[in-house]
C-alpha cells in the first residue's frame, strides 16, 4: 500500500485538526428536556448500518442545542455508541448536519488526514471491531471512552487513496440504500392501498367509484361490533391462514458434513443470517423450511411480521410461518399486520419474562372478510409490489456480501483501486 499513514487514531485526527470528545452527560441534558419536535438527538439506538436511523429519535429544543453547541454534529463527523454495543456508529451526512450528539455517545471529527467514509469503513473491519471490544471497560456492560477511541491503531493509505477506495465502497452502499428507500415507498404504497380498500371500505364499487364515499351500504356486524360493507363476513386469522410454528432444532444439529440450513431465530428474524447463526441438517420437516417471499410472524419477544428475504433457512420456535391454501399472500400478510398492535397489547398485559401470544389469540381474532373476487382484485395490484421488494432485498444481500468481501482487502492493500 503506497503512501501509508500510520499511528494512533487520536494523534492522526489531532494532526489533521480534528477531535474526539465525549457527548453530553446526563447532568447536562435530562429526560425532561426532550420535546416532540426540534433538533434530532442521536442516541446509540439511532445508529444502524453506519447511518443515523430516525426511527424513534428524540428531539431537543433549539435553546438547548445552542446551550450545548459543542455537541452539534457536522457533515463527516462519526458518532460512536459509548455503552453496550461499542462497535455501533453513524457517519453524519450533509442532510444530518446540525443534529445533536446525544448522551451515551462519543463524537469523532476525523480532520484533514482522513476521508470520513474511508475511516468509517476502516473502523467497521472485523479486526478493528474486535480490538475495540477487547479494550472496552466494564464487567456487566462494555463502555467506550475517548482514550480507547484515540488509541485505535491505524495503518492505511493517505487521503487521496482513501477517497478512491471510499468511492467504490460507497457506490455499493448507496445502491443498497436506494433499494431500501424504494422498498420503503413500495411498502407504504401497498399499505395505503390496502387500508383504503379494506379498512376505509373505499374499494372500487361496480361503477369503479369508492364504495363507502359513494354511499355503499354498510351493515352492523355483531361479532366485529362495527359496520362492514354489505356482503362481507367476519372471520378469524386461522380461517384465512395456516400458522406453522418452528421447531426445537437441537435434534437436527448436523453430525458431519451433510448439507445444512441456517436457523431463523429471533435474532436472525430481525437482522438476517451471519457467521454465528446455528445450522441444522436438511432433514428438518419441510413445513419449517423457509424461502424468500415467505411471511413470518415472531409470536414471542419482538412480535413482528416480515416478508422474509434472507435466503433459505429452517424456522426455530417462537416464529410462525404464515401460509394459506385459500387466499393470496398479500391478503393474510396485511391482515396479520393490521392485528399486530392488538397482539402487542395482549402480550404486554400477560407479560412475565417475555411477551408472547398463542394460537388461542389467533383463534379469538376477528377480522372482516371481503368477497374473494375483491381479495383477488387487490392482490393483482399488491403482488407486483411485494415481488419488487423481494428482488431488491435479494440484490442488497448480494451487494452486502460483495462489500464485506472487498472491505478487508481494500483496507490492507490486497486490492487497489485504479
Amino acid at each position: 500500500m503506497s503512501n501509508s499513514l500510520n499511528g494512533k487514531l487520536g494523534n492522526l485526527v489531532s494532526a489533521g485538526g480534528g477531535k474526539i470528545h465525549t457527548g453530553p452527560f446526563g447532568s447536562q441534558l435530562h429526560a425532561s428536556d426532550y420535546v416532540p419536535k426540534g433538533i434530532p438527538c442521536i442516541m446509540p439506538a439511532n445508529m444502524k448500518n453506519n447511518r443515523v436511523d430516525l426511527s424513534n429519535i428524540a428531539f431537543i429544543t433549539e435553546l438547548d442545542a445552542k446551550r450545548l453547541s459543542k455537541y452539534i454534529v457536522k457533515e463527516n463527523d462519526i458518532v460512536y455508541s459509548r455503552r453496550g454495543d461499542v462497535t455501533q456508529k453513524a457517519l453524519i451526512r450533509k442532510h444530518e448536519e446540525g443534529y445533536f450528539c446525544g448522551t451515551g455517545c462519543l463524537l469523532l471529527r476525523p480532520g484533514k488526514k482522513f476521508d470520513a467514509r474511508f475511516l468509517t469503513h476502516y473502523l467497521s473491519t472485523q479486526k478493528i471491531q474486535n480490538w475495540i471490544v477487547s479494550q472496552a471497560v466494564g464487567a456487566t456492560m462494555p463502555n467506550l471512552n475517548t482514550g480507547i477511541l484515540s488509541s485505535i491503531p491505524f495503518h492505511g493509505p493517505e487521503k487521496a487513496e482513501q477517497e478512491r477506495i471510499a468511492n467504490v465502497l460507497s457506490a455499493i452502499e448507496e445502491k443498497i440504500e436506494l433499494n431500501n428507500r424504494i422498498n420503503a415507498e413500495l411498502e407504504a404504497m401497498a399499505k395505503t392501498l390496502y387500508d383504503y380498500w379494506f379498512v376505509q371500505f373505499d374499494f372500487p364499487d361496480a361503477n369503479g367509484k369508492p364504495y363507502k364515499t359513494s354511499g355503499g351500504k354498510l351493515v352492523y356486524n355483531t361479532a366485529l361490533k362495527r359496520e362492514i360493507p354489505e356482503g362481507w363476513n367476519d372471520s378469524s386469522l386461522v380461517d384465512i391462514a395456516i400458522f406453522t410454528n418452528g421447531i426445537a432444532c437441537q435434534k437436527y444439529y448436523p453430525t458431519g458434513s451433510e448439507p445444512t440450513y441456517k436457523v431463523i431465530k429471533i435474532r436472525e428474524f430481525s437482522s438476517g443470517f451471519d457467521d454465528s447463526s446455528e445450522s441444522v441438517h436438511q432433514g428438518v420437516p419441510e413445513k419449517v423450511v423457509v424461502n424468500d417471499g415467505d411471511i413470518l410472524f415472531s409470536w414471542s419477544a419482538t412480535l413482528d411480521v416480515k416478508l422474509w428475504t434472507g435466503g433459505k433457512g429452517a424456522l426455530n420456535q417462537h416464529i410462525f410461518k404464515v401460509t394459506s391454501d385459500s387466499y393470496p399472500k398479500t391478503f393474510y400478510y396485511f391482515e396479520v399486520l393490521k392485528y399486530l398492535e392488538y397482539f402487542k397489547m395482549v402480550a404486554e398485559l400477560r407479560k412475565t419474562t417475555m411477551g408472547h401470544i398463542t394460537k388461542d389469540h389467533l383463534i379469538a381474532s376477528r377480522i372482516s372478510l371481503p368477497p374473494k373476487e375483491l381479495i383477488q382484485a387487490i392482490d393483482a395490484k399488491l403482488s407486483p409490489m411485494l415481488s419488487k421488494i423481494i428482488i431488491n432485498n435479494q440484490q442488497n444481500t448480494k451487494l452486502a456480501k460483495l462489500r464485506d468481501w472487498l472491505l478487508p482487502m481494500l483496507m490492507n492493500g490486497q486490492v487497489t483501486v485504479k
